[in-house]
């Protein structure tokens, strides 16, 4: 099968054009960074190297929080626009495999239970409340404690941030673009993916890189609330083995069909911290009480669908990934 890989030349996606060579398919890269660059929201451009094309594998985006909402035209520039003008050139083309690089975020806060309301939605953190510490949702009938749990892709949709936003805007273009034509499309939302070659001293980056470049530098992994969130920290390699699973699977044609994709195994993030710390020989981490706006506490995934489905499994344990990450090198660096 010959792919196309948009964003192959980046973290995520040059792990998935590895795979793919890996599994006999002949893996066409698509990136600005590439030596050709090309951006995905050039037609012209999409259109040239969708020739001879058989599915696509639409990794490119701008990722990560962001640092305020001045950069909201960016994103959705980047994000939506990018994936409606590779939409359109498929549909020209007559292209209709499709999987997309969906995310977590689209959930925003992940799955709680409360003793005497069952499981509810909590709305979004105080302020104030974060200011003082007090990092915990509660329950938003009865203010009582919540515990969490493994969110499933039935959830509804809460974006809470300009990224999560337009993560959510790419799968209701895609699910379009499928019943338009008759294509499969499948959005793995993939939780926090970590491994070799990701990016360095970048906003955009996930917590993982912020703490393995800090460990570079010789500085203390910096950990924001008490460390207490819970996340599911999912190896590269296994992101893209879920990519190529998709491909080779026979799936629904003209709906998207979303598949959470993590590990299974919930770990704090000073669990995260500490296991980094400890595999690359110190300094330990530091619990700063500091917060970000638009962080979420809690979300891990419920991973059980794409396992049941398509035969997928994680083969990288989260102990046995940190020590690799530990040791691994950067882009960047």
């Amino acid at each position: 099968m010959r792919v196309l890989v948009t964003g192959g030349a980046g973290f995520i996606g040059s792990h998935v054009v590895d795979v793919l060579a890996e599994h006999g398919h002949e893996p066409v890269v698509f990136d600005v960074a590439a030596d050709v660059g090309a951006d995905v929201r050039d037609p012209e451009a999409v259109v040239r190297a969708l020739d001879g094309v058989d599915a696509v594998c639409h990794q490119a985006a701008m990722v990560g929080l962001g640092t305020g909402f001045g950069d909201a035209a960016e994103y959705v520039s980047r994000n939506d626009l990018g994936t409606a003008v590779l939409l359109a050139a498929m549909a020209e083309a007559g292209v209709r495999r499709l999987v997309l690089a969906g995310s977590m975020v689209v959930y925003g806060e992940g799955r709680y239970e409360c003793g005497r309301h069952g499981v509810v939605r909590p709305g979004a953190r105080d302020v104030a409340d974060l200011a003082a510490g007090c990092f915990e949702p509660l329950c938003p009938r009865c203010g009582s404690e919540l515990s969490p749990g493994l969110v499933g892709e039935d959830a509804p949709t809460d974006p809470r941030n300009v990224y999560a936003t337009t993560k959510l805007a790419q799968e209701h273009l895609a699910a379009a673009w499928a019943r338009a034509t008759g294509g499969t499309a499948v959005s793995l939302r993939y939780h926090n993916v970590y491994g070799p070659r990701m990016p360095q001293d970048t906003p955009y980056a996930g917590v993982a890189s912020f703490f393995r470049s800090a460990l570079a530098r010789g500085e203390a992994p910096r950990v924001f609330e008490d460390g207490r969130q819970r996340r599911d920290f999912v190896h590269v390699r296994d992101v893209a083995e879920a990519n190529v699973a998709v491909l080779e699977a026979g799936t629904a044609q003209g709906v998207l069909t979303a598949y959470n994709t993590g590990s299974g195994e919930p770990h704090t993030v000073g669990d995260m911290a500490r296991a980094l710390a400890a595999a690359y020989g110190g300094p330990d981490p530091v619990v700063t009480g500091e917060y970000r706006l638009g962080d979420v506490r809690h979300i891990t995934a419920d991973s059980s669908r794409l396992r049941a489905e398509l035969g997928w499994k994680p083969e990288v344990g989260f102990a046995e990934g940190m020590r690799e990450f530990a040791r691994s090198g950067m882009r960047g660096s």
